[in-house]
């Protein structure tokens, strides 16, 4: 074989072999193209209506449960970790110093119900009271009438007789007696003037007694009156009181940060333990601000945890925002003095409310790590 056949043969197949790498890199930039154009698609279709992230933890408002009073904690019924609901008795209170004043409280509201009775009482009485000191006005009035007249008849007598006494009809005597007469009607004309004043005085003083009473009971009744009113509030919270030396569960959750123990010594508003609603667990999700444009609140939510891994898928809907970004609530402020500034994206915490069914059956606890993702599309 020539050396001319064999270099012919060699460009022939350096052709074929150009002609198919041609092909092969035509064929890989199609389907780079064509998975492009898929990707493109999906993202423009489908993946550009999700926003994710894994900045997400469990929260619930948790509940802490103080004492309304103070004493001697006599019993504790629970634990940490365990279950409770509402209503279920916590802790019990020595109870003795409530019950003394519950005893004493009621007793002075049966003392006030009686003291507004006798009030009552009182207005009958001094209102027939001021209807006999009217009585003796008007008898004192006719008594010192006819005083009166006694003494205007005594004096009438008296100088007839002086008149005629220069002519001897009326005897010296006789005189006298009419003299002492007429000094005993005018006697008697002074003591009825004074009965009059005393009555008149007994009168005042019976009509200013029954308008005192009756500042104490008008437009009342035993029930509305004010001194009841009072003795039966203080009966009422230290009935109230009583009922607060047995702590109940506000919620149901589950117990935790128990600090109480028996025979502690507690005052109002001590923390004593604290209920965690996990049937109430809700997500906080921290979205980047410009994650934000197109998330509404009732949007629906796919999030994952942790605990249980990708097989267990929650649901969830967008329930709320955050009145501001996590640095604006921070402890030291982003402005400072020196004047240097430079722009952070902000994360938002956005409120994402779980199902309770689902939490029944895949229970969380506070703090997980979530990873959330909202599909912008639904609401």
């Amino acid at each position: 074989m020539t050396e001319q056949t064999l270099s012919a043969k060699q460009q022939d197949a350096s052709a074929v072999r150009t002609e198919q790498r041609k092909t092969w890199l035509l064929r890989l930039l199609v389907a780079v193209v064509v998975i492009g154009f898929c990707a493109w698609a999906y993202w423009f279709f489908y993946g550009s209506r999700f926003i994710s992230t894994d900045n997400a933890y469990t929260a619930v408002e948790i509940s802490q449960v103080t004492p309304a009073v103070e004493g001697t904690v006599k019993a504790v019924n629970v634990t940490d970790t365990q279950a409770v609901q509402a209503g279920d008795i916590l802790a019990l209170i020595d109870d003795a110093d409530t019950r003394l004043a519950l005893l004493q409280a009621q007793a002075e509201l049966g003392r006030a119900v009686r003291r507004v009775e006798s009030y009552f009482a009182n207005d009958q009485s001094l209102g027939a009271q001021v209807l006999a000191r009217e009585a003796e006005e008007q008898r004192a009035l006719a008594q010192l009438e006819s005083a009166q007249a006694d003494d205007n008849r005594a004096k009438i007598d008296l100088r007839r007789r002086k008149a005629l006494e220069k002519s001897g009809s009326v005897s010296g005597d006789e005189l006298t007696r009419a003299e002492n007469a007429a000094s005993a009607a005018s006697a008697n004309l002074a003591v009825a003037r004074a009965n009059l004043s005393l009555a008149r005085a007994n009168l005042e003083v019976t009509r200013g007694a029954k308008l005192m009473n009756q500042t104490l009971i008008a437009g009342t009744t035993v029930e509305n009156n004010p001194e009841v009113v009072v003795a039966r509030s203080k009966a009422e919270q230290a009935q109230l009181n009583q009922e607060r030396t047995i702590v109940r569960a506000p919620v149901a959750g589950v117990i935790a940060k128990r600090l109480v123990q028996v025979g502690q010594r507690v005052q109002a508003g001590t923390p004593m333990l604290s209920v965690v609603p996990t049937q109430l667990m809700h997500v906080n999700a921290n979205f980047k601000e410009v994650q934000l444009p197109k998330v509404k609140v009732g949007q629906t939510v796919e999030l994952t945890s942790d605990l249980y891994g990708d097989g267990i898928v929650f649901k969830g809907k967008v329930e709320g925002f955050a009145g501001g970004t996590g640095s604006a609530f921070a402890i030291i402020p982003a402005q400072n003095a020196t004047g240097n500034w430079i722009k952070v994206v902000q994360r938002v915490p956005v409120r994402i409310k779980l199902d309770p069914e689902e939490l029944k059956k895949y229970p969380l606890t506070v703090g997980l790590s979530m990873t959330v993702r909202i599909d912008t599309s639904t609401r």
